[in-house]
Parts: structure tokens; C-alpha cells; sequence
């Protein structure tokens, strides 16, 4: 039993070029050529004698299952098999092809007549005599091949000169995919299907100072104001003023004080004498300072011989309070300073990093701190106005490359791009890190990452070109409405120079597109 075809089942779209192809990577086969159910291709005799040609160079024997009857015809003619269906053959008996299909000069028939037999009615074996009928004849042929140059001149300018600018606008879209990827410090590389790429673990030890305004407060206790009075005698005696005789304020809450050495004031209604004063405890602090003229009380037996009057106000009077470190201000500086810490740890560890990696801020964390790393300027319940810490710890921080996220996020994206569209190359996928979700003990971190594109119906202008030559203005428009995607209200736009041919070029060189991109 011979050895079973192969099958090549043929599409609408193929040519002599892309059968002979597919044949290319046979030999010493047995191949069944079979034509599609719908429209016609390979109807010319060329296209058969190519593909032949190419079967007989790798020693391939060709049959063809075809309703074509032309195709049938001229597979006759060049000794191809062909059959109805598939079952036919595998049953029928398989012809070989010629191996000859044009002939060459020395293959002309026998009885071809010679040049020198023809020379009574050649036109260029010439005849002795240049007769007026012979003159005619000769302007006539030169006439006719002037027509005939014209023609193909013309004809060549019909091919050669017009042009086509198809502009289209393809339909888009906006495609959004969220992932949940895991940074592993275990992970090789990227795991694509389980959302897995490998974070870096980076790790550095830095310094800092920090300086805060203490909190706690001591009081020291009231310190009196002090100043003097003026003692005015109101009688013809002399007057002794003996040291703590109190005198007061009378407005308000009395705020007394005190005489702090002994005076003799002098007989006579109206002699005066200055003596030092001090707050007494009831106006300890700064309530002893008090304006000029507001002390007029002598408390005592002397109240009916003296008045009194301060000249000046009282000063000096003050509650000492004064500011310590706290339990709480070192905790408050620690924790100031640990934030300094994490973030000059970050601005040394970007250096590190490629172009594509990135540190994730929620994993930065200090991993050591150590007592004999940590110096304060002052003690709990130190007095002191400022407190200073110097620091120094052991920072580490995860890292990711963003590529290989971006990797996982694309693959993801692909999978919801419609049939017939692709990725529009001018617009990149934009790409968003999202926040962490989770860290967990063994340090993996769950975070998202959004990618975002847009994407274009695929236009090949390669295939659209073969497809629109020659065609009339009317039936191409139609086709591309018919065989493409466009943007929902728009048609294609043919322009053909010159404006007077009402189809496209015979040349697909000569056609042109103009793909525009739109918001979708």
C-alpha cells in the first residue's frame, strides 16, 4: 500500500508564492493540494506550472481536490491529477507531472519553413524594387508600430503614474488589569502564572542627630518683689519706724509689704523719708509688682501719725519655674529621630538600585539599634531647655524591579484584547504600583500593581494593498467597510491622483495608507 498524502488545505488569500512556500519544507512527498469552498484562486495556468516546478525540485507528486473547472483544465493540461473529494484521492491513481512545459528553438516542428522560403513575402528580406504600393505599406507599419507604442506608453502611464491614499480610523479601546503580585526574597526570578517576582532585601547603617524643646517643668518657688516708700510724718514729733512695720495696696486684693530696716522720721507735719520695702508672703512672686502711687496703707499703730506713698513701681517679684527633661521628651526625640533615620537610609540606598527597581516604603524598618548606639545630651529630670540625640541603627528596606511586575501585569492584560486588535504601539502600557497589602514573618509582600493600555484593530496594509489594486473606488470603500474594525461613525477616506481615475492603481506599490489614532 502506497504511502497516505499529505494534506495542505488552501485559503482564499493564497498565491503561487505562499503555495510554493508551504511546499518548500517538504521532499519525496505525496501532496494533495486542496482548494477552499468558497472564492477562486490559482485560476491561471502560470500559478500551476510555478507550483509544479517547485514539487519537481524537491521531488514532490502533486494532486489537486477542486470544483474549479478551469483550474481542472489546465491541471489536464500539465498531466495533474484532480479529484472531487479527498476519499477520490485515496482511491483514483495519481499522474506524474510533465516535466516539460514550454518548448525551446531547437524543439520547432520539422516542416517549419526557412527564412530564405519566405523571403517573396518578407518585409524585411527586401525586394529589389521600392514601388509606391511597397512605400505604403511601410508607412502603415510604421504607423501601426507607432500605435502601438502609444498605446503601451499610455498603457504604462496608466499603471505607473496614479496614486491612492487610503486614510482609516480603527476602532480602540481601553483596557484596565489589576494584579495582586507577591515580592518573594526567595524567588529565583518571575512566575508569571502565580503573580511571584523576587524582591531584593537592602541594608544600611546610618547616623543621625536630633534636637527638641524640653517639656518638663520644676518650680523653684516665688521669688518677693522689692522696691520703696516714702513715709510722710503728720505730726510736730518725731516718728520711730521700726523694720517690718507693713504697709499695702488698698485697691483691689491688699498686697502688702514689708519695711526692711529701721527709719527715724523727722518732727514736722510733713517731713518725709524713703525706706527699702518687700512683698510679704501673700504676694510672693510676680503679684508683688506693683505700679507707683499704689501703696497708701500703714497697718499698725503708726496708721495715725504717717501716711505712705511709693514713688516707683515694685519689681522683681517672679515664680521660678524652669524646664527639665522627661521621660517623655526622650521618647518623643527617639521617635523623631528613628523617622530622620529611615529616611536617610533610603536617599544612601537609591543608589543602589537599577533604572527599574524601586524600594517599597512600607517595608523600610529598622532592624538593629543597639543602647551603646544611642547618646542623649541629658538625663530624666535634667534641667535643661533642649535635649540632643545621636543615633545610630541598622535600616533595611525590600526592593523591587518593576519589569518583572510589569511582565506578569502585560501577560494578564493580553488575555482581555479582543479578536482582531492589538496594542496600539504609539500609546505604551502605562503602569501604577498600588499600595502593600501585606508583609508577612518571612518577609513577602502582597501588593498591587495596575496596568492600563489601549488597543487598535490590526490593520496588515501589506495584504490590503494585494487586495485593492485596481479595484473601482465604490468596491474598495465597501471592502474596507466590510473587512475592518473602524471607529464607529467613520468610513475610510480614498483620495487618487490623478482626481479623474475612478479606481485605485494597478500598482499595490502605488498604494498608500494613513492609519490616525483616536481617543478612545
Amino acid at each position: 500500500m502506497s504511502k497516505k498524502p499529505l494534506y495542505v488545505q488552501l485559503e482564499t488569500g493564497d498565491d503561487a508564492n505562499s503555495v510554493r512556500d508551504r511546499l518548500s519544507f517538504l521532499r519525496g512527498e505525496r501532496v494533495l493540494l486542496i482548494w477552499p469552498e468558497e472564492g477562486t484562486i490559482l485560476t491561471r495556468k502560470l500559478d500551476l506550472v510555478l507550483i509544479q516546478r517547485e514539487a519537481m525540485r524537491r521531488a514532490i507528486r502533486l494532486a489537486l481536490v477542486t470544483h474549479d473547472s478551469l483550474v481542472i483544465r489546465h491541471a489536464n493540461e500539465l498531466n495533474i491529477s484532480t479529484f472531487e473529494t479527498i476519499g477520490a484521492s485515496e482511491r483514483g491513481r495519481w499522474q506524474r507531472g510533465r516535466s516539460k512545459v514550454f518548448t525551446n528553438r531547437f524543439q520547432r516542428p520539422k516542416n517549419e519553413p526557412e527564412a530564405e522560403e519566405l523571403k517573396e513575402v518578407a518585409s524585411r528580406v527586401g525586394a529589389d524594387e521600392d514601388t509606391p504600393g511597397r512605400r505604403r505599406r511601410r508607412w502603415l507599419i510604421r504607423l501601426a508600430v507607432l500605435a502601438v507604442v502609444v498605446l503601451l506608453l499610455g498603457g504604462l502611464l496608466y499603471v505607473v503614474v496614479p496614486t491612492a491614499t487610503i486614510t482609516l480610523t480603527p476602532a480602540q479601546s481601553l483596557i484596565t488589569q489589576t494584579v495582586e503580585l507577591v515580592a518573594d526574597p526567595q524567588a529565583a526570578g518571575v512566575d508569571v502564572e502565580n503573580a511571584v517576582i523576587r524582591a531584593t532585601t537592602l541594608r544600611v547603617q546610618v547616623e543621625e542627630t536630633g534636637t527638641l524643646e524640653t517639656t518638663g517643668t520644676q518650680d523653684l518657688g516665688a521669688f518677693p518683689a522689692s522696691g520703696s516708700v516714702v513715709f510722710i510724718n503728720q505730726t510736730n514729733n518725731t516718728v520711730s519706724i521700726p523694720a517690718g512695720t507693713v504697709v499695702s495696696t488698698s485697691a483691689g486684693t491688699p498686697i502688702q509689704f514689708r519695711t526692711s530696716q529701721t527709719a527715724e522720721l523727722a518732727a514736722g507735719v510733713g517731713l518725709q523719708i524713703e525706706v527699702p520695702i518687700e512683698a510679704l508672703q501673700n504676694a510672693s512672686g510676680d503679684a508683688g509688682n506693683v505700679e507707683s502711687g499704689l501703696i497708701n496703707t500703714v497697718i499698725g499703730p503708726l496708721a495715725n501719725n504717717v501716711t505712705v506713698r511709693n514713688l516707683a513701681p515694685t519689681s522683681g517679684g517672679e515664680n521660678r519655674v524652669v524646664r527639665v527633661v522627661s521621660q517623655e521628651d526622650k521618647e518623643r526625640l527617639a521617635d523623631t529621630v528613628r523617622q530622620q533615620l529611615q529616611s536617610r537610609a533610603f536617599i544612601e540606598m537609591r543608589p543602589r538600585l537599577s533604572e527599574t527597581q524601586s524600594i517599597i516604603f512600607e517595608t523600610i524598618h529598622i532592624a538593629e539599634e543597639r543602647a551603646d548606639w544611642t547618646s542623649y545630651s541629658a538625663n530624666t529630670g535634667d534641667v535643661a531647655d533642649t535635649l540632643t540625640l545621636t543615633m545610630q541603627v541598622i535600616v533595611e528596606a525590600s526592593a523591587i524591579d518593576q519589569l518583572l511586575g510589569q511582565q506578569v501585569v502585560l501577560a494578564r492584560l493580553s488575555q482581555q484584547i479582543p479578536r482582531g486588535r492589538v496594542l496600539s504601539p504609539e500609546n505604551p502600557v502605562a503602569y501604577e504600583v498600588g499600595p502593600v497589602v501585606n508583609i508577612d514573618p518571612q518577609g513577602r509582600i502582597t501588593f498591587s500593581m495596575t496596568g492600563s493600555g489601549r488597543v487598535t484593530a490590526e490593520v496588515d496594509t501589506d495584504i490590503l494593498k494585494e487586495r485593492l489594486a485596481g479595484r473601482p473606488l465604490d468596491e474598495a470603500s465597501a471592502y474596507l467597510m466590510g473587512e475592518l474594525d473602524l471607529k464607529e461613525g467613520t468610513s475610510p477616506v480614498i483620495t487618487i491622483t490623478p482626481d479623474w481615475i475612478d479606481r485605485l492603481p494597478l500598482l499595490p506599490t502605488r498604494i498608500a495608507f494613513v492609519i490616525q489614532e483616536t481617543t478612545p
